[in-house]
């Protein structure tokens, strides 16, 4: 079964709550989102492989680690997880960004592809999957699925709020792949959002309803 990290960094949990904020506007949830996301990239990479190199310091020389030959991927769910990507990068600037679209059929509220533009070595990538909410679990389970079809084999996701359900949904669906989440809510209501959640963060990143 995959492991399930839930953050509890008082920084972290502070910007969560100005998110929640129905007040907060569209300029400062994209920036706390932002900042949330490089947050949570540390513990997302706590056991990202490392190699032992020689370099030379003013000094000496010395033996030092950088990352190891793997190489990363981030992969937003759009449009939301395009919120998350800016902060992964701005500690992973090397890694290459793909793109799943996916949206949810209204009659149905299963998962339907509309989108995917991967790099063309993603079998061989780390990837972190991103999306904003982790509500009923059926667009990331899907996405997982696509990647894994393009011959990905090593995927995390991460979230900034997910639901039980969506947790357990993930799960089952995808033993393998290790959930962060920087807040868990219990419930989902009848129009299948996140309670209390923070309401639709597509909406709330681009200033759209």
């Amino acid at each position: 079964m995959s492991k399930l990290f839930v953050m509890d960094h008082p920084l972290i949990l502070h910007k969560i709550s100005m998110i929640r904020d129905k007040n907060t506007g569209a300029k400062e949830f994209r920036e706390l989102v932002n900042e949330i996301s490089m947050l949570m990239a540390y513990e997302a990479t706590r056991d990202l492989q490392l190699d032992d190199v020689e370099i030379e310091t003013p000094i000496c020389k010395m033996q030092t680690k950088v990352f190891s030959g793997k190489k990363l991927a981030i992969v937003p769910i759009l449009r939301a997880g395009l919120g998350m990507v800016d902060g992964l990068l701005s500690l992973i600037p090397v890694a290459k960004v793909g793109h799943i679209g996916l949206y949810r059929d209204p009659d149905t509220l299963e998962p339907v592809e509309y989108y995917c533009k991967l790099p063309s070595d993603i079998a061989d990538r780390e990837i972190i999957l991103v999306d904003p909410m982790l509500a009923t679990g059926g667009s990331a389970a899907a996405a997982i699925g696509f990647l894994k079809e393009k011959g990905a084999n090593n995927i995390r996701f991460m979230c900034l709020i997910a639901s039980r359900k969506g947790i357990d949904v993930l799960q089952k669906a995808h033993p393998d792949v290790d959930i962060y989440a920087a807040a868990v809510d219990e419930e989902l209501n009848d129009h299948a959002y996140i309670v209390p959640g923070l309401g639709d963060a597509g909406d709330r990143l681009f200033g759209t309803k």
